[in-house]
């Protein structure tokens, strides 16, 4: 079972911040070996969406993304650096977290797009979730990237 948990910056424990940098140190510069700033200055300003598994008395990350609002990194809001732990992907927890990051970025910012830097292999993924890509492929830090935009989500009831 996963706990959720969607907190500003400023509401992040230390411990919490770490383990958020260290789960996206591991996939997205060791296991994809992809040498890139990931502390970008974006974090102070985003919405973070991280989920804990326990597991023998222990509390471990397993999933995170981060939510920008509209204009801090692109007109729309945006949502990133989606990331699971190698242990737990093929379980669905991916499809999890990015349904659960889109709930949470619609609550936080209602009324906007969305817009994304995808990895060109994940186009379909992100297709599921009403994604279309607005770009051509073009590298980025060594792997393939696509621009996709997710129109305004209606009101809800």
């Amino acid at each position: 079972m996963i706990e959720w948990q969607f907190s500003g910056f400023d509401d992040l424990a230390v411990g919490e911040l770490y383990a958020m940098l260290a789960l996206r140190q591991q996939v997205f510069v060791l296991e994809q070996t992809c040498l890139y700033p990931d502390i970008d200055g974006l974090d102070p300003g985003a919405h973070h969406l991280l989920g804990w598994r326990t597991a023998g008395g222990q509390r471990e990350l397993v999933a995170t993304l981060r939510c920008l609002a509209p204009g801090a990194k692109y007109a729309e809001m945006s949502i990133g650096r989606v990331v699971t732990s190698a242990a737990m992907r093929g379980t669905g927890l991916g499809r999890e977290l990015v349904a659960r990051g889109l709930a949470c970025a619609d609550r936080l910012h209602p009324g906007h797009a969305i817009r994304i830097g995808a990895q060109a292999h994940l186009e379909g993924f992100y297709g599921g979730f009403g994604f279309a890509t607005v770009s051509a492929p073009y590298d980025e830090d060594g792997i393939m990237h696509v621009d996709m935009v997710r129109p305004a989500a209606g009101p809800t009831a």
